[in-house]
């Protein structure tokens, strides 16, 4: 797990410019507040990079928002309705990530600004965008059966990676986290 790279090994890197209203398949990603996710008739992704992205720019109940938001992306992209227990699973697993992610935001970092989901056959890529200067890490040590503080924890044992992206000159960061697509 790195927390210091921006881009994993076989990432194909920030997304060409010009590219922030659609999603690479050619399906609206999303409107101004984050509505109109646009969904195809169960189209999955046929081999081209799906993108979603959810401003929070003015929006309250964020995290519930996200977590609908995202849900709508697995429907689109085929992870769900899951055909079989292990899909089920990983489609819960990125829903469960959003949250902690956004959480995190919301807690340590002046709230996000920006949720982006990209999905290939093979991965799909969660991407924070908040204010905060802070560095999100697991909690060391971990306490079991403690409340709170287990965020990045969880993120760290369902991710296949994550990480923090910086530009420098600009304040914030982005959190990033990809999760395997289910067999």
């Amino acid at each position: 797990m790195s927390t210091t790279r921006p881009y994993p090994p076989g990432d194909r890197g920030p997304e060409p410019s010009g590219a922030s209203g659609a999603s690479e398949g050619g399906v609206a990603a999303t409107g101004a507040s984050g509505e109109g996710v646009g969904t195809p008739s169960g189209a999955a992704p046929s081999g081209g990079r799906q993108v979603r992205r959810l401003s929070f720019d003015g929006e309250s109940g964020v995290v519930p928002l996200a977590r609908d938001f995202t849900r709508q992306a697995l429907y689109a992209w085929g992870w769900l309705p899951a055909a079989s227990a292990d899909q089920r699973a990983a489609a819960e697993d990125v829903l469960l990530v959003v949250s902690e992610l956004v959480t995190n935001a919301c807690l340590h970092a002046e709230g996000p600004d920006q949720l982006r989901i990209t999905c290939d056959n093979k991965v799909i890529r969660i991407e924070v965008a908040d204010r905060g200067t802070g560095q999100p890490a697991p909690r060391t040590p971990h306490r079991a059966g403690r409340p709170g503080g287990h965020g990045m924890f969880i993120v760290q044992r369902l991710c296949l990676d994550w990480g923090v992206v910086r530009t420098p000159g600009v304040s914030g960061k982005t959190v990033w986290a990809e999760l395997g697509a289910p067999a």
